[in-house]
């Protein structure tokens, strides 16, 4: 076989089972097998631990939070495994962080666009949690602290996300992590927050829920106040 085919067939291979990782769709099963109900029917329509949280409980919300999470952390770990592993040196090591951060970014897309729920899913946090700590520890506790504390603080799940998706990037910068973990965190961080758009309209609007609060509850709160 032609050299630069076997390269792009191996490389070919390891983002598409980045992307099947990522699309598994674990909110919508929780949704199926507890209640027997459509997930992506309920709250925000969102298959992610948040929509889980309002929809089935703590509970099924924890489950689906750590599978997320893990389904980042086995993409990355997928490619390092694979450069770890393998018997003789197939790809070339440069092409390593390029790799990892495509893998990463293929785990995003099949978490917001599972081929399992026709192209639906959740916002991608969860796993983009999963993929920065695989891919950079120090990025990843460090995005996770700024996540925490704007939760904290408002206990708005989807602001939080927003700053975390923000600070990604500066942390990148800052921590000195190679060009292609930073172009992945301008990309996956303006991706989620493009994800999160409805939630910024109800932000503006003074209307986003907070933690563990129904969207009509929310809703219902600012009718009666």
């Amino acid at each position: 076989m032609n050299k630069s085919v076997e390269l792009t067939l191996i490389t070919g291979a390891l983002l598409i089972t980045a992307y099947l990782l990522g699309s598994f769709p674990t909110g919508y099963l929780a949704g199926r097998m507890l209640k027997g109900i459509d997930i992506r029917a309920e709250g925000s329509g969102s298959t992610g631990a948040t929509n889980v949280l309002r929809t089935l409980g703590k509970g099924p919300a924890v489950v689906v939070l750590l599978v997320d999470l893990l389904k980042g952390v086995g993409a990355i770990a997928l490619v390092n495994a694979f450069y770890t592993f393998a018997p003789t040196p197939i790809l070339p090591a440069s092409w390593q962080p390029w790799l990892v951060a495509g893998a990463a970014f293929a785990a995003l897309l099949g978490h917001s666009k599972s081929i399992w729920l026709n192209f639906s899913g959740g916002k991608s946090v969860a796993t983009g949690l999963g993929v920065l700590l695989a891919m950079s520890l120090p990025v990843g506790l460090g995005t996770l602290g700024v996540f925490s504390l704007f939760l904290a603080i408002s206990r708005i799940v989807s602001l939080s996300s927003i700053a975390g998706a923000i600070a990604v990037s500066l942390l990148m910068i800052f921590l000195k992590q190679p060009l292609p973990y930073l172009i992945f965190a301008i990309a996956a961080g303006s991706y989620v927050i493009w994800r999160h758009r409805t939630n910024i309209q109800r932000l503006l609007a003074g209307t986003e829920p907070q933690l563990g609060q129904k969207l009509a509850q929310q809703e219902e709160s600012q009718v009666t106040s």
